[in-house]
């Protein structure tokens, strides 16, 4: 008797940064290497390869995702968004408001950590608009009245899967807290393309 060593594939359509694409992809294959490998969205960084520093972090429907632990056949027909998607999250201009702020307050040295860290800060904005607490919220139960209303700490602890060997945190901190209370911002959860 002769084992198979060949592995099961699956034909799906994925959503990522507004554009539907058809691919027939290895069972095992990780959303991270789709978007790298397969489309050519290099823009998210393959970091740890274990979820553990935040470089790889999409939007899925919305929510931060460490898209290296996310096998890709789990998110056919969601809406997935990469850092190349993001600006077209935002009401006009050419920038997301969060891109914006990390320019303006230097949230970045080499850059290799930024496209996950523009990814989770937007996730996470959109977390606290929607009212979940944090570990360091106060009153868990009622959690916080919106994005806006965030402070440093906050922000820290909810950025805190984002790891960045340079240290520019408190740039990122900063860029965060100006963000947060940014006009136009759009909430990619409940946005009208998002479920």
């Amino acid at each position: 008797m002769t084992l198979s060593h060949h592995s099961p594939s699956s034909d799906i359509i994925m959503r990522i940064n507004g554009l539907s694409h058809s691919l027939t992809i290895d069972n095992r294959t990780t959303l991270l290497d789709v978007l790298r490998e397969r489309l050519g969205l290099t823009g998210t960084k393959k970091g740890c390869d274990h979820g553990q520093c935040g470089a790889c972090t999409v939007l899925v429907d919305g929510e931060r995702v460490n898209s290296c632990l996310m096998l890709a056949v789990t998110a056919e027909e969601r809406e997935i968004v990469s850092i190349e998607g993001v600006a077209a999250l935002s009401d006009g201009g050419e920038l997301h408001p969060v891109q914006r702020a990390f320019l303006d307050h230097d949230g970045l040295q080499c850059g290799y950590c930024t496209p996950g860290q523009i990814c989770s800060a937007i996730g996470a904005l959109g977390e606290a608009g929607r009212g979940w607490p944090s570990h360091v919220t106060e009153d868990t139960a009622t959690g916080v009245a919106e994005a806006s209303a965030l402070d440093a700490r906050e922000v820290r602890e909810r950025m805190s899967g984002n790891l960045c060997r340079c240290g520019a945190y408190n740039g990122i901190v900063e860029a965060v807290l100006e963000a947060a209370g940014a006009r136009g911002v759009q909430d990619p959860a409940t946005a009208g393309g998002a479920r």
